[in-house]
């Protein structure tokens, strides 16, 4: 973290509004600050109930996808109530950036947590004490402190955000123990309003954050979880380095993105290996020095057309909105995780790729190391049933979307910009092959007492005379050869299948071998039908960029510019890129891409024009608008 530029930036007051006045369902004022302080004309979906209700006195809950304004909901309220907003984060790494954000809009903002040295602690407490910031950001850990506390009394508090509130939910894909104990908020300060905020969140989540936070009696907001924009993609694992590199050279070249791996080594193996390819990429993961993590994420956020290849260890609250894909070279252990993770592409709404490449060892892996992981039999079923629904949206023949919403409990209807709506899979009966697999097994372990991988079980069905299939026997069992109507792709995929549907299993002996479930019975003696997923060739849905082609549905992704508009809006990238560096904050802080877009498409010619751009609020006009005139019209 940069503590050069001071660990609080407050000023003349620019986002502090005055008192209130209602308007139908929303205060003229909190408009007013919306237009004047953000650049915005409108407030979107939920936002303006939500932000009456916060500015009125009450409680809410608000579960919001990523990029659909979840900060404003807090941010302007606090602009509106007398005092400061107090945000009560997990995001520590991320705090400089968010004052620095707010600070480029006339905000007074100021963060504490444990990054901080005393002297700069002290800035920040006088601050807050004198009445001169107007949002105030605090590590959860930090109200463990008695002197914390005592600071928050001696100042006028006019809400309580809880940012990232799943991390409150302990079976939740983020649990933090810290959030627990923010059920003080409302005891110790109870006319205080709260606002708690997230972007996913199952019924099962989103009831253990109200009860945890005891927030029952509080509004609950839940909108939409659909991100339109981003393409869900989800494609059969077959040397996934040279798929991945070839899905940034054909469809994301100079792109921004976030690769997941699921362990340090394939993080660290895979970003060299880019950089070995020509495209610049940094790995994240929780073994690398600290100053290290902090240096790459640093300048993921600050440099245009870089890939961080990290594990999960990164990336909750990553505000970088021109994040064009995410790819995931392993299976995520839930739904929620994965939601959560491609939910940070695309924060701007225009085209971005949600990628995954899954394969047969990732359910062999995930399904032993819940067999073998700590916790009672309860802890391995809650485990269980995350990577059933997760397998579940892998293997779906329906809408990716869909499958996607209805775990959050909404219903949809097809997209018409996922793989399976832009190519549809074949369905087919794969009873007899199902049968033909687990009678292997049954034989080997019958005849032989042994069980065996899926690489052995293929090569007896296909009747290949391995070395080790002969000199094991296996070319003599009534087995040998009875698959050949499939090929070695095809039965790796059945294999798959079934363990994915819980019709086959994984030993724990932490060789992947594969033994019957309890439902297989049910298959071998016909009881059960098997219908299986047939993957299709897919030719490629993007373009360059991440431009939409043949979709139904892109949501609000912007049109593609024409060539002039496209040259003006590289120059305006430059100009921000050089700004944002002299500054030393995150290009995105000066303009984010969609504003540049919009200008070089409506080439302002004076500042009161350049006012009336999405994005360009009083603050940013009179501190960047000179110098963006002269590079647009340069």
């Amino acid at each position: 973290m940069t503590q050069g530029r001071g660990p609080v930036a407050w000023g003349r007051g620019a986002g502090r509004a005055p008192a209130a006045r209602r308007v139908g369902a929303v205060t003229a004022t909190a408009l007013d600050v919306l237009a004047r302080v953000f650049g915005y004309d409108a407030f979107r979906g939920q936002q303006a109930e939500i932000i009456d209700t916060v500015v009125q006195g009450g409680d809410a809950i608000v579960l919001m996808p990523t990029g659909a304004g979840k900060s404003l909901c807090y941010q302007v309220p606090a602009l509106v109530r007398p005092g400061t907003g107090v945000v009560v984060s997990p995001l520590i790494a991320l705090m400089q950036d968010q004052v620095d954000a707010l600070s480029a809009l006339g905000v007074r903002a100021g963060f504490l947590n444990s990054t901080q040295d005393g002297h700069a602690r002290r800035q920040v407490e006088e601050a807050f004490a004198a009445g001169e910031l107007d949002l105030l950001y605090l590590a959860p850990e930090r109200l463990r402190v008695p002197s914390t506390l005592e600071l928050l009394d001696r100042g006028t508090v006019s809400l309580f955000a809880i940012d990232e509130a799943h991390c409150v939910a302990q079976w939740g894909h983020d649990f933090r123990p810290d959030y627990l104990q923010l059920s003080l908020l409302h005891k110790r300060w109870p006319t205080v309003p709260r606002i708690a905020l997230t972007a996913t969140a199952t019924e099962t989540t989103h009831a253990e954050i109200a009860r945890r936070l005891q927030l029952e009696d509080a509004r609950h907001f839940v909108a939409s979880f659909d991100r339109p924009n981003i393409q869900y993609r989800i494609v059969p694992k077959d040397n996934p380095r040279a798929q991945l590199l070839e899905l940034l050279r054909t469809e994301h070249p100079g792109d921004s993105g976030i690769v997941y791996c699921l362990s340090r080594a394939s993080v660290e193996q895979t970003a060299q290996h880019l950089v070995d390819q020509g495209i610049p990429a940094l790995p994240y993961h929780a073994g690398l020095d600290r100053e290290v993590r902090a240096t790459n994420q640093s300048r993921f956020l600050r440099e245009d057309g870089l890939v961080m290849v990290a594990t999960i260890a990164f990336g909750m609250g990553i505000d970088k909105p021109d994040v064009r894909f995410v790819a995931h070279l392993d299976l995520p252990k839930s739904v929620e995780g994965y939601y959560q993770e491609t939910g940070r592409a695309g924060r701007d709404g225009l085209p971005a790729t949600a990628w995954l490449a899954y394969g047969l060892q990732d359910v062999v892996q995930q399904r032993r190391m819940i067999d073998t992981s700590d916790g009672d039999a309860a802890h391995r079923r809650r485990l269980g049933a995350h990577l059933d629904a997760m397998l579940a949206l892998c293997e779906t023949v329906e809408c990716r979307r869909v499958r996607l919403l209805a775990y959050f409990g909404q219903p949809s209807t097809p997209c018409g910009n996922c793989d399976t709506c832009l190519a549809p899979p074949e369905s087919w009966d794969g009873t007899v092959a199902a049968q033909k697999l687990l009678s292997t097994i049954v034989r080997l372990e019958r005849e032989r007492g042994q069980r065996y991988g899926a690489g052995h079980l293929v090569d007896i069905l296909l009747g290949k005379r391995t070395a080790r299939v002969t000199q094991l026997g296996h070319d003599s069992l009534t087995v040998f050869r009875v698959g050949t109507e499939l090929t070695e792709p095809e039965w790796r995929g059945v294999v798959r299948q079934l363990l994915a549907q819980g019709l086959l299993a994984v030993d724990a002996d932490g060789y992947g071998t594969l033994r019957l479930s309890v439902t297989s019975a049910d298959v071998l003696t016909g009881a059960r039908q098997v219908e299986l997923r047939r993957e299709v060739v897919r030719s490629r849905t993007r373009g360059p960029r991440g431009s939409a082609q043949g979709s139904a549905r892109t949501g609000g992704a912007a049109p593609e510019l024409d060539a002039a508009a496209s040259a003006v809006f590289e120059r305006l990238r430059a100009w921000r890129a050089s700004t944002a560096k002299e500054q030393g904050v995150p290009a995105y802080v000066v303009f984010h891409d969609a504003t540049l877009r919009e200008i070089a498409t409506r080439a302002p010619a004076s500042l009161d024009e350049l006012g009336t751009v999405t994005g360009v609020g009083v603050t940013k006009r009179e501190k960047y608008g000179p110098a963006l005139l002269e590079a647009l019209h340069a």
